[in-house]
């Protein structure tokens, strides 16, 4: 494989785990989570977010489209940071020793303007990446290509370059489809595994 020039990490489940069907499950219950998931689609409106949308105006509108789950809804917004959480520290770890190590790390994630700046205050680290790749401001989400294309065009790496880690299998594929090298993350040991069999860190510093 060509040597890798940079890393380029997503944020959600590979550095701060992402699960709201599990906090709305500890707040109202599975049954009637359940129940307001299959009646509202919450990722499509998160995706609206990520797309640069309004965080409380988008979030609101669902809430106000469906009363019967207003107060619900309502919950997306004003608990989101008790929903992406907790840091999945291995791979904080992972991102930091990286950087000692004089590796260029990048993010590229789907994350909205207004959640991210809620975010980086409670994560030190999203102010630690080389270049933030954040779809909220750049209009579009993966795996459209065309974010994809957005970040070769800016960082001049070429995609054989660019080794992206990311825990959907959608977005890894359209990656790979363009030459980036990949790693579907399935959690943090697998990643640092790879990054030693990469030779961007030693066992001892990929602990």
């Amino acid at each position: 494989m060509p040597d890798v020039k940079a890393v380029v990490l997503d944020i959600g489940n590979v550095l701060i785990e992402w699960q709201p069907e599990r906090f709305f499950d500890s707040v109202i219950g599975e049954e009637r989570r359940r129940a307001m998931f299959a009646a509202i689609d919450l990722h499509g409106i998160n995706d609206e977010v990520d797309r640069g949308g309004n965080f409380r105006d988008t979030i609101y509108a669902a809430a106000d489209a469906n009363p019967e789950w207003r107060t619900e809804v309502h919950i997306w917004h004003d608990r989101w940071i008790e929903m992406a959480a907790p840091a999945i520290d291995h791979s904080v770890r992972l991102l930091r020793a990286l950087r000692d190590a004089g590796v260029p790390v990048f993010t590229l994630t789907n994350f909205g303007i207004q959640t991210f700046e809620i975010a980086e205050p409670v994560y030190p680290f999203l102010g630690e990446f080389d270049r933030r790749y954040i779809s909220g401001h750049m209009g579009v989400i993966k795996p459209d290509a065309e974010i994809y294309s957005q970040v070769e065009d800016d960082c001049g790496i070429a995609p054989a370059g660019l080794l992206f880690a990311d825990d959907r299998i959608d977005n890894i594929n359209m990656a790979a489809a363009r030459g980036w090298q990949t790693h579907l993350f399935e959690g943090p040991q697998a990643w640092a595994d790879r990054l030693v069999a990469e030779g961007l860190l030693s066992k001892e510093t990929a602990q």
